[in-house]
């Protein structure tokens, strides 16, 4: 592994400067960047890219916070930046952390192409690599650091399932509006709903309805689809969405149409949005995942390879496009319902703060949120 070497200069500079953010609307990069002496001296420099702050909330709001907390304890110098949903700047964001002197680099791809084109580049380079949150298909990073994401689907799954035995609902129409088909996580959440509730279409149970993904997990796209999908189909009964953006779009139309809280509506992400759906009754669930874990053992990993260490996985997962088993680390997700949100609160996810405002005070009273 090549080593990243800041000079005395750029050291002080560095201090000087202390922590820099630059951030901004779509099409442009945010970044968070901090470096010490004492950091230079022991390991090289982290960088980091994470994908957007549009799907979802969670990107800026909790992987970024987590992880400059993780680097800051463990005094390493790093640079966290977002792509905004750009290949192009995704692209020109690595290889400036590269020249800039990052020996780990840890990424959240935006499609397993444009993700492996990153990481050979790296890798090419003496940089080591970490897929984060998303595996990228056939890219070969030396490590992948998620969620069990077939879980995450699963939970959606059983979830619906619950939410529509709840209502009693006979032989009910449900829909999907999936992620984005350039995400490996969105096949996998797929692949964990359609194992619960496949066999409940095949037997007649329920009936298979609108079937589709949502490209670049946008939002604004996934209201046109779920109201063309309303449209074609008015008797939808249960939503299966896979995230809590994607949940709030078809809500959102539901709304307009009386239909709100008469259609269970699933998420994934807790986000304050996904919570307060929950406490309004228009969602019927959303899976919880501990970011503070994610970051956590994504940081460890990438603190150990800065510091020339070869750390080792607790377990591996094997790419489908490669063949080859990945050292991997995956967190166990929660499935969250009006019963169990103050969980999320408990566990400094979100705050009451932020999530009891206006309206909501009241119904997170009766949640038991303190």
């Amino acid at each position: 592994m090549r080593k990243g070497i800041l000079s005395l200069t750029a050291t002080a500079a560095a201090l000087a400067l202390g922590l820099t953010a630059c951030g901004g609307d779509s099409g442009q990069t945010t970044s968070t960047t901090s470096t010490s002496a004492s950091a230079a001296a022991k390991a090289g420099k982290i960088g980091v890219i994470l994908p957007d702050s549009k799907s979802s909330a969670r990107w800026e709001t909790a992987d970024r916070k987590y992880l400059e907390e993780a680097f800051k304890a463990a005094g390493v110098a790093y640079d966290i930046q977002n792509a905004q949903n750009d290949k192009t700047a995704f692209q020109t964001i690595a290889d400036q952390m590269v020249t800039n002197g990052a020996t780990v680099l840890m990424i959240v791809n935006l499609d397993s192409g444009s993700g492996k084109a990153v990481i050979d580049k790296a890798k090419s380079q003496g940089v080591a690599t970490i897929d984060y949150d998303r595996l990228t298909l056939g890219g070969g990073a030396a490590y992948y650091v998620s969620f069990d994401n077939t879980k995450v689907g699963t939970l959606q799954g059983e979830g619906l399932s619950k939410c529509l035995a709840d209502k009693k609902a006979s032989k009910p129409i449900v829909a999907y509006l999936n992620g984005s088909p350039t995400d490996n996580n969105a096949t996998l959440f797929k692949n964990g709903y359609d194992g619960v509730l496949k066999p409940k279409f095949d037997s007649g149970e329920y009936v298979k309805g609108p079937d589709q993904p949502v490209p670049d997990w946008d939002n604004a796209q996934a209201g046109t689809i779920f109201e063309q999908m309303l449209t074609q189909q008015p008797k939808i009964a249960g939503v299966l969405a896979a995230n809590d953006g994607l949940g709030n779009a078809a809500i959102t139309v539901l709304k307009k149409n009386n239909l709100n809280g008469k259609v269970p509506v699933t998420g994934q992400d807790a986000t304050v949005q996904g919570l307060q759906n929950i406490l309004a009754g228009d969602q019927c669930m959303t899976v919880y995942k501990a970011v503070k874990k994610e970051a956590d053992a994504a940081a460890k990993l990438a603190v150990a390879l800065a510091k020339g260490e070869k750390p080792s996985a607790s377990s591996s997962v094997k790419d489908p496009e490669s063949g080859q088993d990945v050292p991997s680390e995956l967190m166990e997700p929660q499935a969250i319902y009006l019963d169990n949100v103050k969980d999320v609160v408990a566990d400094g996810y979100v705050t009451k703060e932020e999530l009891c405002t206006g309206d909501f005070a009241k119904k997170c009273t009766e949640a038991g949120i303190q």
